[in-house]
């Protein structure tokens, strides 16, 4: 982890800071848990494996990451309730909605926001969000910039 990113210990921050965001959005109403979290390079593998044998590997790398590439596998990202586009769109839109406005409250970035798949690589996910520290996050939410635009980097998978 680069300490350029994170403010605090990543570990046990991302667990205080992840319940404490659970417990204030159910005094708003919304059930939020996590539905992926960490990854191992195998569990990475067989799941690209298994979308690759649906989907053309173009469109697969727009919405599940290579192995060694996944952010599920730095401990920081998780998938908040569904990792699934038409869930979001009925079942927890108000989740996805809850999370836009303040999981940076908390030290959480949608790490794929709406409007900047040709900068992230990955289509939009309200479900994903990424600790990357409370300074951090507010900072990076009152820019408007995803996170590739916040640090200057590239996307791009170097092969």
């Amino acid at each position: 982890y680069s300490n350029a990113v994170y403010d605090g210990d990543p570990v046990l921050t991302f667990n205080d800071a992840f319940n404490e965001m659970k417990a204030d959005a159910l005094k708003d109403g919304i059930s939020i848990w996590i539905s992926s979290g960490f990854r191992s390079y195998k569990t990475q593998k067989n799941l690209f494996e298994r979308y690759c044998k649906n989907d053309v590997v173009s469109n697969v790398e727009m919405y599940s990451a290579r192995p060694g590439h996944s952010e599920h596998q730095t401990g920081l990202a998780i998938d908040v309730n569904s990792a699934s586009s038409s869930a979001y769109e009925t079942t927890y839109k108000k989740v996805g909605e809850w999370l836009e406005k303040n999981c940076h409250r908390y030290g959480f970035i949608i790490r794929y926001p709406k409007g900047k798949e040709n900068i992230t690589g990955y289509i939009y996910e309200p479900w994903h969000i990424r600790y990357v520290g409370k300074d951090y996050a507010k900072k990076i939410k009152e820019s408007g910039l995803c996170l590739e635009e916040y640090l200057g980097i590239d996307s791009k998978y170097a092969y």
